[in-house]
């Protein structure tokens, strides 16, 4: 059997459904899939060839398990002149983003620990919170705020036992964009509180209004939050598989522990390739946040002919989570869109409570796929 932490663990549903989603494929199924977090762009080719050259130097044996330190370096070079956090390399720890969060969570939070979660938010938070013994403590946000993280309700959910409060900015799976004003107040609170930050700014440089502001670069924040962040989502590198946590210093060597336990050090030919996507052309990253935002026009355009749909216009990221007013369980509707009109989406309960009545379409697809999946979504929810 396995072991208790494991059972009480949501399970993923945006890799349920992508898992289905290939199943239904193989068996020659012509499914639309919105379902995940996956930019559909390939790498540039600048950082693939730097991958490839590293190959060829037989750059492939183990690196410091802090990564090595021109990638360190590139990356606080680029987090402090771009989003103001007043870092060095000897700040930064090279990791997969996902393993930021876990290794976080489990240096940081004991059982019984509360932490802060916005509601709705990315379920594997909730999965690391728990993984480490810790309970969530969601804080709802309000569709018609934007669903801004409300300051108040964040000082309203503290208790004697509440060790971190969690970010996302731009969000998951809303596509918000916290307000600077919000995020001072909160980080405000942190401090007065004693409170450790977790901001998750994986999406960062996918931002279409306002800006992007990281809460470590308010004055006296730096000391008290953890940055995560990675190539996945900015360079269309998912399978990649590399990110890293800027942090004061002892809280990397807190880190670090785990890594030199666990996974020793990220990928070293992908290091190389990293610092080629920090410090080469950023050209075609640039040209891929504008098509992100021509189809997430569309997307808008296209959902505002579909009956009982409502969204609020994402200012980040590459997602839209519009509520819907059919009466039925978000994952009763992810079925039915996908099992029905061979469309998948996500259920709004796969990113918390308050994601029920909601569903999250990802457009990181092709126009085409996007008209074509947007027309199927429209034909079964007009039949409901």
């Amino acid at each position: 059997m396995v072991s208790k932490r494991l059972m009480e663990i949501p399970a993923s549903g945006t890799i349920a459904i992508s898992n289905l989603v290939s199943q239904m494929k193989s068996e020659g199924v012509d499914v639309v899939s919105f379902s995940m977090g996956e930019p559909d762009f390939v790498t540039p080719d600048n950082i693939v060839e730097a991958c490839c050259a590293s190959l060829r130097e037989g750059y492939t044996h183990y690196t410091p398990s802090l990564g090595i330190p021109e990638l360190r370096k590139a990356i606080a070079d680029q987090a402090r002149a771009e989003h103001g956090i007043p870092c060095d390399q000897s700040n930064v720890l090279v990791t997969p983003c996902k393993q930021a969060i876990f290794l976080t969570a489990l240096a940081y939070i004991d059982p019984g620990d509360e932490v802060i979660l916005s509601d709705p938010s990315w379920v594997s938070y909730e999965a690391c919170i728990r993984l480490a013994g810790g309970v969530p403590v969601y804080v709802p946000t309000r569709f018609e705020d934007g669903f801004v993280l409300d300051p108040a309700a964040v000082e309203e959910a503290i208790t004697p036992r509440t060790r971190m409060i969690v970010l996302n900015t731009p969000s998951n799976p809303t596509g918000c964009v916290m307000p600077r004003d919000s995020l001072r107040q909160i980080a405000d609170i942190a401090k007065a509180h004693g409170i450790k930050v977790l901001s998750d700014e994986i999406y960062s440089s996918i931002v279409y209004e306002g800006e992007h502001v990281s809460i470590a670069s308010f004055p006296g924040m730096f000391e008290n939050t953890i940055v995560v962040s990675g190539l996945s989502k900015s360079y269309a590198m998912t399978g990649w598989r590399l990110g890293w946590a800027i942090a004061p210093a002892d809280d990397v060597k807190a880190l670090n522990k785990l890594q030199s336990h666990s996974i020793s050090c990220a990928v070293s030919f992908v290091q190389k390739a990293a610092v080629e996507a920090i410090t080469g052309t950023q050209e075609p990253k640039r040209r891929m946040v504008e098509e992100f935002r021509r189809r997430r026009g569309l997307v808008m355009d296209l959902m505002s002919e579909i009956p009982g749909f409502e969204c609020n216009v994402p200012q980040g990221a590459f997602y839209v989570f519009p509520k819907y007013n059919r009466g039925i369980p978000s994952v009763k509707l992810a079925e039915t869109l996908l099992r029905e009109g061979h469309v998948a989406v996500t259920p709004g309960t796969a990113f918390g409570p308050g994601g029920e009545g909601f569903i999250r379409i990802s457009y990181a697809a092709s126009e085409e796929q996007i008209r074509e999946g947007m027309a199927r979504i429209k034909s079964v929810i007009s039949g409901l």
